[in-house]
């Protein structure tokens, strides 16, 4: 597992292009083969990837960032598989996870397997976890469970639909919420006027991008703004202080994660385009 202390907001207006990068988006997700786990200071979230191919891959701890017995002793899990059919296992019970469907898994599970059902169209699992104080149980829910949301206009490029997995009115957790948004064709902003959440973090994980395509993900104070050149199944980290919003060359999708002191979706505070520098 790797760590990452991230600026704050004052650091980060003297940063370089470079810099930005290495602090603020996750790259080398999805090592086939391989699970990737990368540990912020930011809400102490743990953003990951597990990618089996030809076997299970188990999900260990850490001493140095966790000083746990196992992974989830003091934290809760969102799975979100963003390619072909697999299969996770919690305590020894199976999960048939689709591709967009979302598995929670509950403070306390010891042991947590992740496999494909097929090495030549592996699953990929993104993993996203933040510390627990109380236990709920292991659920899955299916793309056509969530709650869906269809969202924007044609004449604003930001026709999309919203999916909610795990919520207060979805799968019950302690502070994660999370879920995702589909661009329809034609499409490219995923929110605008941009928002923070000055009472948690949010993690966005672009994917379906086209090869050729990318996202310029805006974050930064609201009149300070930066921004990020994201490809195919990179992710962002966006602090409690930094707004988040993107518009991409064509029609993607991305996973959105939140946590911190509420799981109130429409705790949020928006800035409209004109106050944006």
């Amino acid at each position: 597992m790797k760590s990452r202390n991230v600026p704050d907001e004052t650091r980060y207006q003297r940063m370089t292009t470079a810099e930005l990068r290495q602090s603020f988006l996750v790259e080398g997700l999805f090592t086939p083969g391989a699970i990737d786990l990368l540990y912020t200071d930011v809400d102490r979230a743990i953003i990951g990837s597990a990618a089996p191919t030809s076997g299970k891959l188990a999900l260990g701890t850490s001493k140095q960032q966790l000083a746990s017995d196992f992974f989830c002793q003091r934290r809760e899990l969102g799975v979100f598989n963003i390619a072909s059919s697999g299969t996770v296992t919690v305590d020894g019970k199976s999960f048939t996870v689709e591709n967009c469907d979302c598995l929670y898994v509950g403070r306390g599970s010891k042991q947590i397997e992740f496999e494909s059902r097929s090495a030549s169209q592996p699953a990929k699992f993104y993993l996203i976890s933040y510390p627990a104080h109380q236990t709920y149980p292991t659920a899955l829910a299916r793309r056509e469970e969530a709650e869906a949301l269809n969202l924007g206009t044609l004449a604003d490029a930001n026709q999309r639909t919203l999916r909610k997995y795990v919520h207060a009115n979805g799968i019950r957790s302690c502070q994660l919420v999370m879920g995702y948004t589909q661009l329809k064709e034609g499409s490219i902003w995923n929110t605008m006027p941009p928002h923070t959440h000055t009472r948690r973090s949010e993690v966005y994980l672009y994917f379906d991008v086209d090869p050729a395509a990318c996202v310029v993900h805006l974050m930064g104070m609201p009149q300070e703004t930066r921004h990020l050149i994201v490809k195919d199944a990179q992710a962002a980290i966006s602090p409690s202080w930094s707004i988040h919003a993107g518009a991409g060359t064509r029609a993607y999708s991305f996973i959105w994660a939140m946590g911190g002191e509420n799981q109130d979706f429409d705790d949020m505070d928006k800035f409209p385009a004109t106050e944006l520098r």
